[in-house]
């Protein structure tokens, strides 16, 4: 059994690789070669669909309930305001930097050295299985959703994404809809009284003015958002609609079928959801995986954001090394020491979920 210096050491190197390899979502192929290769390094056999990459503890036992261990290694694309370069893997005052470091490198190399700490246990309350993730940037059809078929029941996961190491005990769905307000096209010299582009104006005012009734006790409010609107080709003709894009954040007490419902029930334009699969997620604070958390002096909170948690039926927790508010930034970065923090925490709470 290695040590937990020795896997620490291990996958800070297999993070400076994989930051090393473009991994856009979709291109995943190169980095899940390199993550396969690490898990064959430690003794560890895996399988491999399409670019995710799974491999279950040694001593699996039918029967036992089923803990997912998951982080993704696709990373979106570099921004215009980078001045490193962000395939070059650089530490420098503490900070390892690079494409995809922080979201979600680093708490993807944590979870797999837990999980290699854990890989060749005996006796443990809860079979593993460890997935890296593919296309969790752009929410695709080739990720982790497409690996619940293949995979026996989950009754339990963990979701590697930067939370500065707290308990994100729940996470916000995600709904947008397409909407579109109507009018009377006519020529820009003409009368006209049903101008859908004046005929936004209140329905805008309805949008900003909404509030959904539930609020959660963690997640607080549905925060829904109008983030597009485009109408009209012509400066002489009134267009016959208009299109918006609302964004909808759902909190834990609605589904997404419910807000769907209520908004084309009650909003003042045609609405449409573009999906419903990106429910919101949670795990009650008084779930043993969450305790052993909090027993090592970790505090919980509610996420806004969205991870692979989504697609994902059962109870789930989301916390990882790194901070939210680096991902998807020019020059990412993480600290080292988040990650060496990261892996001994993944590993200390385990130790006291596993037995």
């Amino acid at each position: 059994m290695k040590s937990i210096e020795t896997l620490t050491k291990s996958a800070i190197e297999l993070l400076k690789d994989l930051i090393a390899i473009p991994s856009f979502s979709g291109e995943e192929d190169q980095t899940a070669s390199r993550i396969g290769a690490w898990l064959s390094g430690h003794g560890i056999p895996f399988e491999r669909k399409g670019n995710n990459i799974y491999a279950f503890n040694q001593h699996f036992e039918q029967g036992k309930p089923l803990l997912l261990m998951n982080s993704h290694h696709d990373t979106v694309k570099p921004n215009s305001a980078y001045t490193r370069d962000p395939f070059t893997p650089v530490v420098e005052d503490g900070k390892l930097y690079g494409l995809g470091s922080n979201d979600a490198g680093g708490p993807l190399v944590s979870l797999l050295a837990a999980f290699a700490y854990w890989y060749p246990r005996e006796n443990l309350s809860h079979n593993i299985v460890m997935v890296a993730s593919a296309e969790e940037e752009n929410s695709g059809p080739n990720g982790l959703g497409s690996m619940l078929p293949v995979l026996p029941e989950i009754n339990v996961a963990i979701v590697g994404e930067p939370t500065l190491l707290e308990l994100a005990i729940a996470e916000k769905g995600l709904v947008i809809f397409d909407a579109e307000v109507h009018g009377t096209p006519s020529h820009a010299a003409h009368p006209n009284d049903n101008n859908a582009l004046y005929n936004c104006i209140p329905v805008l005012e309805w949008f900003r003015n909404y509030r959904f009734e539930k609020v959660s006790e963690v997640l607080g409010e549905v925060k829904m958002t109008v983030t597009q609107i485009n109408g009209g080709t012509q400066h002489n003709v009134v267009p016959a609609k208009v299109d918006l894009v609302v964004d909808v954040r759902v909190n834990d007490c609605y589904t997404n079928q419910e807000v769907a419902t209520l908004l084309q029930e009650q909003a003042p334009c045609r609405m449409n959801p573009r999906s419903l699969r990106l429910n919101s997620s949670s795990i009650p604070a008084d779930h043993p995986l969450v305790q052993a958390g909090v027993a090592l002096g970790r505090g919980t909170y509610g996420s806004p954001t969205l991870s692979d948690q989504a697609v994902l039926s059962c109870h789930s927790l989301k916390l990882g090394p790194g901070d939210s508010r680096r991902s998807h930034s020019a020059d990412e970065y993480i600290f080292v020491s988040e990650i060496e923090e990261g892996i001994a925490l993944y590993i200390d709470m385990l130790n006291g979920f596993l037995k």
